[in-house]
């Protein structure tokens, strides 16, 4: 018998497991930038304020088996990101007596990419929680420097050899003006703003070292139940026939993601020696509210796991949100995709890591196979 095919696959199946092993040990550390999607316990290192429903139960009721600071019922995509690639969970930039070598998340809960400036001058500075603007993160990310590296040189080759995650940002920028009820027009007029403050941020990274970042888009926010139960008087047209999704926001995120693509683009064509990847939170959501059991989800309107009896069918209350008193959380948040609301499930999160890491939600993959070369 020829057993020649059987050797060849063999070694093919070897090959491809080598490369993904050869990907996964290349980085030496991982520094995470965002808001809310993913902080990890930024906004409660220095106490607990006693607003804060996030850091009570049932967030973290999975995975940790309490609440860390994580805007979910477990993991986020950063996690699962680490976990994949061999590094630790990322400590938040602001623990105390944690150490950074492998890495830090600068993230924090309200994260805008402009700084509070901009806002106060469109009469939006009340409409607003900045508790760490982009810009505000990367002076984060330079006072870290001296902890983690002995020269500017030792830096730039530790950064080398690092993930940059930039975002997502551009979701609570949105935000000010939407739930301060201005027209969409205004709305749209952001976006170039808050699409140039994160090439600005990218570009700066770029010079201190960085050769691979990662770049996410915003969520499609029509399909989450607090814009549905906040605007649930639309009229019907705007709601979409399949999905139930507001149509207005989704074209909004849609524009910005249109918009920060393209960005990416030229950003690429100015620093061919930097891979930069574009990672897509919008079609996995879509895709999570259209064909819900191909993720183990249940086929259902946009519906809170955790959260309370709302306007409509949403389970989701502003005045019970999850964590307060007066909301529960699903008995099974695997099979939700949505968390409290505003942010995810672990199940969800997971799903989108494994696709910026494996396709086909990252242009390119974190470990596509040019990646492994």
């Amino acid at each position: 018998m020829n057993n020649l095919p059987i050797l060849l696959s063999l070694l093919l199946i070897s090959s491809l497991y080598l490369n993904c092993i050869v990907s996964a040990q290349r980085y030496a550390a991982i520094f995470n930038f965002g808001d809310s999607l993913a902080d990890a316990g930024n906004l409660c290192a220095d106490g607990i304020p006693a607003y804060l429903a996030t850091a009570r139960l049932p967030y973290g009721m999975n995975f940790f088996g309490f609440p860390t600071g994580r805007c979910s019922d477990g993991r986020i995509v950063t996690d699962f990101i680490a976990q994949e690639l061999g590094l630790p969970l990322l400590p938040p930039s602001k623990a105390h007596n944690a150490t950074f070598h492998r890495g830090a998340n600068f993230a924090i809960t309200g994260a805008t990419a402009m700084d509070i400036s901009f806002f106060e001058g469109r009469g939006l500075g009340k409409n607003i929680w900045n508790a760490g603007s982009l810009h505000t993160q990367l002076k984060w990310f330079d006072e870290m420097k001296p902890s983690i590296c002995s020269s500017p040189q030792d830096c730039r080759d530790l950064f080398r050899r690092s993930l940059f995650i930039v975002g997502e940002f551009g979701g609570n920028d949105y935000n000010a003006p939407i739930f301060a009820f201005r027209k969409m027009d205004e709305v749209h007029e952001l976006i170039p703003f808050v699409v140039d403050s994160i090439s600005k941020a990218v570009e700066k990274l770029i010079a201190d070292g960085a050769v691979e970042l990662v770049v996410p888009g915003v969520l499609p926010i029509g399909c989450f139940p607090v814009y549905l139960t906040i605007f649930n008087n639309e009229p019907v047209k705007n709601f979409g026939p399949q999905s139930g999704c507001l149509r207005n926001f989704n074209t909004l995120a849609w524009a910005h993601n249109s918009m920060l693509q393209r960005a990416i683009l030229r950003l690429r064509n100015k620093y061919p020696g930097v891979r930069i990847i574009y990672a897509d939170f919008y079609t996995p959501i879509v895709q999570f509210m259209l064909h819900p059991e191909k993720f183990g989800f249940y086929k259902q309107p946009p519906r809170a796991c955790c959260g309370a009896a709302g306007m409509g069918s949403y389970n989701f209350n502003l005045t019970a949100k999850c964590g307060d008193p007066g909301a529960t959380a699903c008995s099974d948040p695997k099979t939700h995709w949505n968390w409290d609301g505003i942010h995810l499930t672990e199940a969800s999160y997971g799903h989108i890591a494994k696709g910026w890491l494996y396709g086909p939600y990252a242009d390119p993959p974190i470990l596509s196979r040019s990646s492994a070369q």
